[in-house]
């Protein structure tokens, strides 16, 4: 009752008002700082890996780095313009006007570096100018509105045409709109039906407000403390979007496992224990369980980056910031609260009794549990067979997993409802040679800069004789000769089998004919299509490593907390089978296309790269709240002399109601996600929430308890702790202490 965790409850409940102003002042601090510093985001070559890594860092080398693009596309309103009559002939002229006079415009802009002459489409019905902007490629879509604004001007000056503009700066400046769109959706729908699920659970609406309140408050502390961290690890864009999905899940559920110990004490004392006793004893067993959690999840995160990518690493930061600011706020603010809203409590039983009124029995002195009694009856009775079935179950929903594919989602697959993404599809109809861009970097000795030309056009003259690729090829040399690039054109879609085999041909056939054999050449190939093959084969060879330091973290911490090999090693074969089923379930509904309409998207018949690798280590280092906060439950009773046997029946089902209210609110925040537009987000949140139902519902009622039940005492071996002493007659199946007792 000394440590740590009890201590800093103590003086919060001891000086409640102190730690709440406290608490306010440090969010304030934590939002001023990171206001003060700005986020650091990432750059283009924070994100560079494989081959198409090292080969567009080879060019930005030489200054011949690929630059980002706008295509503002000019058609006629009322007619073709192909056809051959005189209408025609003036909107030609018309477009062709507006072209000049875009052009002019776009010049005299600081952003743009060059604007390429007007190209007509095959069919002669559209007119296309494309503007390359200066800077860095991350920072394009910054530069979006200035260019819009350009073009809208030229629209006005042409009524009776139609102009339009799409690239990849625009389209991300679009994705980003849509994503604060769908966050502004999720928080919508997350925050009323988590205030319902905590008002069902403890039947108070200030009860309910607490764990709501603290969550908030540490996302917003999070946020600003993130903003500060993001100058150790860069931003990669997708850091608040997690803080805001695992912030309000762990915040929720850390005060909830608090509260409600709190309660159940509160009801089990009868009275005979003053608030500021319970909040302390809280502290010292739910208190525990979410410090070891939290650490568990932060650690588990951590793991995240040895990916070597600034996407993983940038979630990994948010995620342990958020987490350690709930774990920060359920020590000190919590207790606070509860002193607080406990004295109140006391009060108002105190004006009841003197009233002569009754007082009011909570639903812990009612009794209860009969559900979770009728639950557990299966692995009461039959602890092998409910095992052996649960198990089935779940490696039948790991069966898909068979047919995985994994790739790198592409601007192809995002919403149309994007108006440059609409745009975007009549580009690739009426340009189709504008599809893909092959680049072939090289970099050699100067002297060599002959040999290598002759090479690069020994390999266009290759391509063009491949049908794969289409006319137009373009050679660059560096100023200083080192560096030389080779760009190809692809007629097909970034995302195609025939984009992806023209890389092929040209990685494995033609450049090693060419290229490959001048002495001492250097050589890559980039583009997008080279980035959505060597992403996902970059994170498929660091999946081991993760994998790996990810099982070791998780099983380290389960010996650590419950001093049993046996139990880290139940942890880590549960958590990998809930995290496989989850994954499967993914594979089952989104590869295929029967679960298209109900979750509204369009299966691109693959699942997102990043999305095994985030589950796992997120799902591991949440499966361990539930682990810890049901198993140190047991290992309470067990210390107290209970056998094994009551000890797990009664653990399990004493702390099944408040499991459950967490999976609610947990899946909740992830089911909210599967609303969003964005496919991978939307994968990570089924996912996410097909792993949090599976674990609280299916492996902690069913195959932990028969695990246990069969194990008996080996469930705690190498420890002798658990066996110190047997069951004093009339000892309480819970330890409370003797601390200020009335």
């Amino acid at each position: 009752m000394n440590s740590l965790t009890v201590r800093v409850a103590r003086w919060s409940a001891l000086h409640p008002w102190r730690a709440v102003v406290g608490w306010l002042v440090f969010v304030v601090l934590c939002l001023a700082v990171g206001g003060a510093v700005g986020t650091n985001s990432a750059r283009t070559a924070d994100y560079r890996v494989g081959e198409a890594g090292r080969a567009e860092a080879m060019a930005a080398e030489g200054h011949l780095e690929r630059r980002s693009t706008e295509q503002v596309l000019i058609s006629a309103r009322s007619s073709a313009l192909d056809k051959q009559d005189q209408q025609s002939r003036q909107d030609k002229q018309a477009a062709e006007a507006a072209a000049r006079d875009l052009t002019a415009r776009m010049k005299s802009l600081p952003e743009v570096a060059d604007v390429a002459a007007p190209l007509w489409s095959g069919d002669g019905r559209i007119l296309m100018v494309e503007v390359a902007l200066r800077g860095e490629e991350r920072d394009a879509k910054d530069k979006v509105d200035a260019l819009a604004a350009q073009t809208a001007a030229v629209q006005k000056a042409h009524p009776r045409l139609l102009l339009e503009e799409t690239g990849s700066p625009s389209i991300s400046k679009g994705v980003d709109q849509q994503r604060s769109d769908d966050l502004a959706l999720s928080e919508m729908i997350t925050l009323p039906v988590t205030l319902v699920t905590l008002l069902v659970v403890f039947g108070s609406v200030v009860m309910a407000a607490v764990p709501l309140l603290l969550a908030l408050s540490s996302i917003a502390a999070a946020v600003g403390l993130s903003m500060a961290a993001s100058h150790l690890s860069p931003d990669a864009g997708v850091g608040t979007n997690v803080i805001l999905m695992i912030g309000l899940a762990v915040g929720v559920d850390y005060t909830l496992f608090y509260l409600k110990r709190e309660r159940e004490e509160r009801a089990r004392s009868g009275g005979r224990l003053s608030t500021e006793a319970l909040v302390e004893l809280a502290a010292a067993t739910s208190g525990r369980a979410v410090v070891v959690s939290g650490l568990a999840v932060v650690a588990s995160t951590a793991t995240l980056y040895l990916a070597s990518d600034v996407i993983f690493s940038s979630l990994a930061t948010g995620t342990i910031v958020v987490v350690l600011v709930a774990v920060a706020s359920s020590l000190t603010a919590l207790p606070a609260l509860l002193t607080v809203l406990g004295k109140r409590a006391e009060r108002r039983a105190r004006r009841r009794a003197e009233r002569g009124k009754p007082a009011r029995r909570s639903r812990h002195e009612r009794g209860g549990g009969r559900i979770w009694t009728a639950l557990l009856r299966p692995a009461a009775r039959h602890p092998l067979a409910t095992l052996c079935v649960s198990v089935l179950t779940l490696l039948a929903l790991v069966l898909p997993l068979a047919g995985l594919k994994i790739t790198e989602m592409s601007r192809d697959t995002h919403s149309r409802e994007i108006p440059a993404m609409r745009v975007y599809d009549r580009l690739n109809e009426a340009f189709p040679e504008q599809r893909v861009l092959h680049e072939v970097v090289v970099r050699s000795d100067a002297s060599r800069a002959e040999e290598v030309t002759g090479a690069l056009r020994r390999t266009a003259e290759l391509a063009d004789a491949d049908p794969l690729f289409a006319d137009g090829s373009q050679i660059r040399t560096s100023a200083d000769h080192r560096i030389s690039v080779l760009r190809l054109k692809v007629p097909h879609l970034g995302n195609s089998r025939q984009a992806h085999d023209s890389l092929d041909h040209l990685r494995d056939d033609y450049l090693p004919a060419t290229v490959g054999r001048i002495e001492g050449a250097e050589y890559g190939v980039s583009g997008d299509v080279a980035r959505y093959a060597d992403y996902p084969a970059h994170q498929n060879g660091k999946l081991p490593l993760v994998l790996g330091a990810l099982l070791l973290v998780t099983f380290a911490m389960t010996v650590y907390a419950f001093r049993s090999v046996v139990l880290g090693l139940i942890g880590v074969v549960l958590n990998l089978l809930s995290a496989a089923a989850a994954l499967g379930l993914l594979v089952l509904v989104f590869q295929g296309t029967w679960a298209e309409g109900l979750l509204g998207f369009h299966s691109t018949g693959s699942i997102g790269s990043r999305v095994p690798l985030f589950l796992f280590v997120i799902l591991f280092g949440l499966s361990m709240d539930y682990q810890v906060f049901v198993v140190s439950r047991i290992r309470e009773a067990v210390l107290d002399g209970v056998p094994t046997r009551q000890a797990v029946l009664d653990g399990i089902r004493t702390s099944a109601s408040v499991v459950t209210s967490a999976a609610v609110v947990m899946t909740t925040v992830f089911v909210s996600f599967v609303f969003l537009h964005i496919i991978e987000m939307k994968q990570i949140g089924f996912v996410l929430a097909a792993a949090v139902l599976l674990d609280a519902f299916l492996v902690r009622i069913m195959v932990l308890p028969s695990a246990l039940l069969l194990l008996g005492d080996a469930t705690w071996w190498p420890s002798r702790a658990t066996r110190r002493a047997p069951a004093a007659p009339g000892r309480a199946a819970h330890n409370t202490p003797v601390v200020d007792v009335r």
